[in-house]
């Protein structure tokens, strides 16, 4: 991220051979970021993958995967609109019976700017962006999980909910946050277990897809380096986190070890609580 300050070092990440022998996991916005981080650690841990981007980049991970020996395939679908999200349910399904594990990662802030400046276009974006890939995923892939009467689902929020110059982001990322509780309340009576983390700021690689326009005037710039002091500002750790410290919290609740916490928004931000 651009104007960011480096991320300390966690060390080669923790891997737990065998914490998902037998089961199905579905990553969503596993192309890049944390969802990519995700895929490779769930993966290596024995889980069978379906990876859903929008990108063709994410065929090319799952053959990074399937050269290794893993269980992988690809979904390119647009999950800001349901018939994308059903069809990659459909796809998991049909590829390996079941899903155990679906991680909600598409989102993003687009814009980064005051909110009196955003355009009314332009917050609707934001919305669809951030919001919706989730509740159309969860939609999709609830029924399978109640007639399994079993599975867990990991939103990634962002501890932005509160935060300087993204309101509408931070709009999406609460809705994500009520859905959580919301439906862990509901699908309890299942099996099912909803949770959520909630990144705070995370160093990583220049995207390969673009979410928006990269800052360009002068104040453009100003507000977006703002986000970044925030961010810091508002860290215990005065620091950035890593991909492998987001991917280490989200893998460990899509796990058996959490199997007594549900409803939960799990803050991964250097102790900003959001």
């Amino acid at each position: 991220m651009t104007g960011a300050p480096e991320a300390t070092p966690a060390g080669s990440p923790k891997v737990f051979p065998g914490r998902f022998e037998g089961k199905i996991a579905v990553v969503t916005g596993a192309a890049q970021g944390i969802g990519l981080a995700v895929a490779r650690r769930i993966s290596a841990e024995g889980a069978a993958v379906v990876l859903v981007d929008r990108a063709e980049l994410v065929h090319e991970v799952a053959a990074e995967l399937r050269a290794t020996g893993a269980k992988a395939s690809s979904v390119t679908a647009d999950l800001e609109q349901f018939d994308g999200a059903e069809s990659a349910v459909a796809e998991a399904v049909a590829a390996f019976g079941r899903i155990d594990v679906l991680i909600n990662n598409v989102g993003g802030t687009i814009w980064a700017k005051p909110y009196e400046h955003y355009a009314a276009e332009e917050i609707q974006k934001e919305i669809q962006r951030s919001l919706f890939p989730t509740l159309w995923t969860c939609r999709a892939a609830l029924p399978q999980l109640i007639e399994q009467g079993a599975g867990v689902i990991v939103n990634v929020s962002s501890v932005a909910t509160r935060g300087v110059n993204r309101a509408p982001y931070a709009a999406a990322k609460g809705g994500v946050n009520a859905l959580t509780q919301s439906l862990a309340l509901e699908a309890a009576q299942h099996g099912v277990r909803v949770v959520a983390t909630a990144p705070g700021g995370t160093e990583a690689p220049a995207r390969k897809v673009k979410r928006g326009p990269e800052p360009e005037q002068e104040q453009e710039k100003i507000w977006y380096q703002q986000i970044v002091d925030q961010t810091v500002d508002s860290s215990l750790l005065k620091r950035y986190g890593t991909l492998d410290e987001q991917a280490a919290a989200i893998v460990f609740l899509a796990s058996d070890e959490a199997s007594y916490i549900t409803g939960t928004i799990l803050p991964v931000a250097g102790g900003d609580l959001g």
